[in-house]
C-alpha cells in the first residue's frame, strides 16, 4: 500500500464510491423496482452523489501534483461509471 496520502485519500474515496455504486444498483434498484419502495434509491442515491463528487474531489491531486497522464485520467473516469470498476483500478495503480 502506497504511503503517499494523497494517494492513501483517494483510494478511500473510491473504495467508498465504489461500494455505494454497488449497493444503488444491486440493493436500492432491486427494491424500487420489485419491492416499490423509492426511498431507498433516493437515499442511497444521495449518498452515492456525494462520494461520486467527493471522488473527483481528491482524485484532481493525482493530476496536479502528482502529475498522472492523461490514460490514468481517462481511466479514473471509466472506473467511476463501471460496476466493480473503482476496485479494479485500486489494485491496478493505486497499491
Amino acid at each position: 500500500m502506497s504511503t503517499d496520502p494523497i494517494i492513501r485519500r483517494f483510494r478511500t474515496w473510491a473504495i467508498a464510491e465504489g461500494w455505494s455504486f454497488l449497493v444503488l444498483l444491486l440493493v436500492a434498484m432491486p427494491l424500487k423496482y420489485l419491492a416499490e419502495w423509492p426511498l431507498g434509491v433516493k437515499v442511497v442515491g444521495w449518498a452515492h452523489g456525494v462520494l461520486f463528487i467527493g471522488y473527483w474531489i481528491t482524485a484532481t491531486p493525482l493530476f496536479t501534483k502528482l502529475k498522472w497522464d492523461v490514460e490514468r485520467i481517462v481511466g479514473l473516469g471509466l472506473a467511476s461509471v463501471l460496476p466493480f470498476g473503482t476496485f479494479v483500478m485500486e489494485r491496478k495503480w493505486l497499491r
